[in-house]
């Protein structure tokens, strides 16, 4: 029997909490059901498996931070957009290192399905690369290179990898300083699609 109380929302919270708190690689249905007092088999009738619970977090995240890049960059344009969304991208990452950790696995468009979240996350990064005067396929290349550069500089600084003493939120800055001028300066694509 199901314990009264338990939904599919509220496991995907105490999930979440716990990729935060312990790592997503800690999130296991076993530690959920400890966490709630109950067998493990009471919890599969709100989550069909831990792929679908890992989903259900990514799901959750991208709603997150797209909500937080929207709020930050919200009548900004150029650098002032590309600065407040970069800086809201890694203040979530950075408060949120497991929810985070979620939303860079990959999963099928059927497991992601319509999410809001993810679509809304594109829908910003592309709305602030238009500002830029970017059309496709250099939105798409743009995006491409902010996503790397962002999420490359915040997995090292999550690990700890930056040891020289120069301030990291400092070097950030220059790495979007330097991001603004390559987006001003956006080369022509005269060779085609590769």
């Amino acid at each position: 029997m199901v314990r009264a109380g338990i939904t599919a929302a509220k496991l995907t919270a105490a999930a979440a909490a716990m990729a935060d708190e312990q790592g997503l690689e800690k999130v296991t249905v076993s530690a959920l059901a400890r966490q709630f007092g109950v067998k493990d088999a009471s919890l599969y009738s709100h989550v069909k498996n831990l792929r679908e619970l890992l989903v259900r977090i990514a799901l959750l995240s991208a709603e997150e931070v797209a909500d937080r890049i929207a709020v930050a960059v919200a009548g900004r344009a150029g650098k002032d957009a590309l600065v407040a969304f970069a800086d809201a991208y890694r203040d979530y990452a950075l408060e949120h290192p497991g929810r985070y950790a979620a939303t860079q696995r990959q999963f099928t468009p059927e497991e992601i399905g319509d999410s809001v979240g993810f679509r809304r996350n594109i829908e910003l990064t592309y709305g602030m690369l238009r500002a830029y005067g970017l059309t496709e396929p250099d939105l798409t290349d743009a995006g491409r290179l902010l996503r790397s550069t962002f999420h490359g500089y915040i997995h090292l600084e999550l690990s700890g990898a930056f040891g020289h003493s120069r301030p990291v939120g400092s070097s950030w800055a220059r790495a979007l300083d330097a991001l603004h001028m390559v987006l001003e300066n956006w080369p022509t694509n005269n060779e085609g699609d590769n």
